[in-house]
Parts: structure tokens; sequence; C-alpha cells
């Protein structure tokens, strides 16, 4: 009965340490996502991006960044920097960052959202920036950032030493959140304007965020959406910013006449005005 009893244990050991094998395989930092990782920028490209970016627009407060990139699924495929190291940007932008690239890669279609009368026949690109005045108050998306909170597990995991490496541990699994201000866009590949996931930059005001992710998107290459629409009523950059908030006059937050607004910040520019155009 004893030897009966060891061998039953010892099949739930087994058992148990091929399950968590298993787990570690899926989750393991620097694993590639299953949908879409392999054919989205890797962290050399992301940071060469970036780096670029920062360094051509100093709008805002002129910081280093972060950035991360999702696939269409939200898997995180890469995180990086700009600086000398990984203190030289605000900490809490790095969750930020991959928050906003889910954000864009979510709420954003392609072309092959249009079927059976419904859907849109060209797609449709929103930033984050695209957000802040609907989920105000009053607004017909509000609520929206508190839908798809954020996986602390994911955002906070060790070890920090590999935080915008290509190690970083969120790398490989999915992060989850919805941010309202600018900073995320969706990507848009070369085949059809496809949408394949999403960018995120934080660490500045949200529209330097908006300003530099525009740039290392340019700079990757993935801003094919000249025949996508967008919101921001410029053609040629359908997921513009938007600066069309009036004052409220009965108080509160102010009114965007499109609906679409962002509030300008310290040291805004009209570099958005002048931001590279999308490509087919």
């Amino acid at each position: 009965m004893a030897r009966r009893y060891r061998k039953i244990a010892t099949m739930f050991a087994v058992a148990w340490t091929c399950s968590l094998a298993g787990m570690t395989a899926q989750t393991r930092p620097g694993s590639p996502g299953p949908n879409g990782c392999a054919g989205l920028p890797d962290h050399a490209a992301l940071k060469a991006a970036l780096d670029a970016a920062t360094s051509t627009e100093t709008s805002g407060l002129n910081n280093h960044m972060w950035a991360t990139i999702v696939d269409r699924d939200g898997v995180v495929c890469a995180v990086a920097f700009s600086g000398v190291n990984r203190a030289a940007q605000w900490p809490g932008s790095r969750a930020i960052s991959a928050q906003k690239a889910n954000t864009a890669n979510a709420f954003s279609l392609d072309a092959s959202s249009n079927s059976g009368g419904s859907g849109q026949p060209k797609g449709l690109a929103l930033s984050t920036a695209n957000l802040y005045s609907a989920v105000q108050p009053g607004g017909s998306l509000f609520g929206l950032q508190a839908s798809n909170p954020v996986d602390t597990r994911v955002a906070y995991q060790g070890p920090s030493s590999n935080y915008g490496t290509a190690s970083d541990p969120m790398v490989g699994q999915k992060i989850g959140g919805v941010n309202v201000f600018g900073g995320g866009l969706a990507l848009y590949a070369t085949t059809a304007e496809k949408l394949i996931g999403g960018l995120g930059v934080s660490g500045d005001t949200s529209c330097a965020d908006h300003n530099i992710g525009w740039r290392v998107r340019h700079n990757l290459g993935l801003d094919h959406l000249a025949n996508t629409a967008g919101v921001s009523g410029d053609a040629t950059r359908p997921d513009n910013i938007v600066f069309d908030i009036a004052s409220n006059p009965n108080g509160g937050t102010g009114i965007s006449a499109g609906g679409f607004g962002h509030p300008t910040c310290i040291n805004t520019t009209d570099n958005f005005k002048t931001l590279p155009v999308v490509v087919p």
C-alpha cells in the first residue's frame, strides 16, 4: 500500500513539474508571441528608431523615452529606452508605453474589418491621443480606460536589470491596459495596409509622446495607412493628434468640437502639423 501511494505521489510530482515547464516555455522573457512578433521590429530596431526620434523631436520637456511594440494579439514583442541607462527616463513610463501600444492596437482596424455590410471599408486608425475627449465624463466612451486593466504581474516582474533590453520580462506576454492620451499608434504594414500591432511611447508630455511615437513609427516603416480612415481631418496623417478643445462655459472638462480632441501641453508646438505624412 505504501509503495502504491509513493507511486501516485511520484506521478503527481512529474505531472506538476511538466506543467510548470510548459508555463515557463510559454512565458519566459524573450519568447516570441504566438501571432506576429516574428514580423515586427526587434529590440535593436526599436531602440535605433526611438533614439533617432528622440533626438529629432525636442518639444515638451525634451526627456528621454520608453517604447514598446505589441503584436495584433497584444503580446509584447520589444521594449526599449533612449538615454544612457534605464534610470535616464521616468521609471513609470515603461508600463505606460506598453499600455499605449496595447490600446492603439486594440482600438484600431484595417480594411479586413469590412464584411457582410458592417465594418470599416478603409479601416480606422485611432491613436491614443484621439481617445481623450470621448472618455471624459459625459463622453461616449466614458469608462473605457478602466475596461482592460494592465496585468501588473507582467508589468512589474523582475529582474529590473533586464527592463528595456532584449530580455525585458514583458516580452512574450500580454500586458493589457487602456491609455487615453498621446503616445500610442497602430502599426500598418505594406500588404493591403494590414494592421499588425501597436506602438507605445512614454516619458514626456503626452503631446511630445505622440510626436516622438509618430516619428518612431515612421522610422520603422510601419506607417502604411495612406488609404486608412482616421478622425484627425488630415488624410495625410489620419490618426494625428487633434487640438480642438474649447473651454466649457459650465466649467469642468473642455469641449472638443470634433469629439476626438486632446489638450495642449507645456511647450506644445506646431510640430504635429509637420510630422511625416503616412505612406501607401
